[in-house]
């Protein structure tokens, strides 16, 4: 899985999972755009990690759809093309229906379907003009266990990752016609800063035993899986959703 010449733009990809990917891709030969929205101390100390020089940190808000295109544009602008898309910006709100009120309540759907999923969509929708125009492109989104097994107190955060599945698929349909390959990688629980609270407090043994391998993932192991999905010969997998929780959701 060698990406060299390639380009790479990774929402995101300050911290946690997105970084591993951004990290794993600059290993192997990519130029790389991490998107940041606010963290830009975490974004520049891991701009500072990345292998090799032409490297870009870039801020923006996905849940403002002219930022998005403003980002995109600075990106091919930057790198004179873009290759590789990855979606991997998300935030995941507390709002359980029995104890929420009305308004916390569509606040958290607003927010939460604004950025993990009309976001990814206006990024894929920007990204796909310049790929369609280059002859192809690969856009890989990271989804969710969530949207699979079900989310009881972030219900907005497990159905937008469930709508990124069906946008992810309905594009790589529409997509393959311009040679762009378009898949989704779900993670379940992963070691990241995000999660650390809850895997050191009493709930963390009941988290990991979740997995019959009883750990949760590396960030590293879901950006394997991304970077897999963005490789040559990949291409025939376009359509995938690849499971990354070690066994503790199986589905058919």
């Amino acid at each position: 899985m060698q990406f060299d010449g390639k380009t790479v733009l990774v929402t995101g990809g300050s911290r946690g999972i997105g970084r591993a990917i951004a990290l794993a891709f600059s290993q192997r030969g990519a130029r790389v755009a991490i998107v940041y929205r606010s963290n830009e101390f975490a974004a520049e100390a891991t701009l500072a990690e990345l292998n090799g020089d032409g490297h870009l940190s870039l801020q923006a808000d996905l849940a403002e759809p002219g930022q998005v295109t403003d980002l995109v544009d600075k990106v091919v602008a930057s790198f004179g093309r873009l290759d590789i898309a990855i979606n991997n910006a998300g935030i995941g709100r507390y709002h359980p229906l029995a104890s929420t009120s009305y308004a916390d309540w569509q606040a958290a759907w607003q927010e939460t379907l604004a950025t993990n999923l009309q976001g990814p969509a206006n990024l894929c929708f920007c990204v796909a003009q310049h790929m369609i125009e280059a002859g192809g492109g690969h856009i890989v989104n990271v989804s969710s266990r969530g949207a699979f097994r079900g989310e009881p107190t972030k219900p907005a955060y497990g159905a937008s990752k469930a709508g990124l599945n069906s946008l992810s698929q309905s594009l790589a349909v529409a997509l393959a016609p311009h040679n762009i390959f378009v898949g989704a990688v779900a993670p379940g629980f992963v070691n990241t800063e995000l999660t650390a609270d809850r895997l050191q407090s009493a709930e963390g043994d009941e988290i990991r035993a979740q997995s019959p391998f009883n750990r949760v993932a590396e960030p590293e192991e879901v950006a394997h899986a991304v970077l897999f999905l963005c490789s040559a010969g990949a291409e025939f997998s376009s359509g995938t959703i690849i499971d990354v929780n070690g066994a503790s959701y199986l589905r058919s």
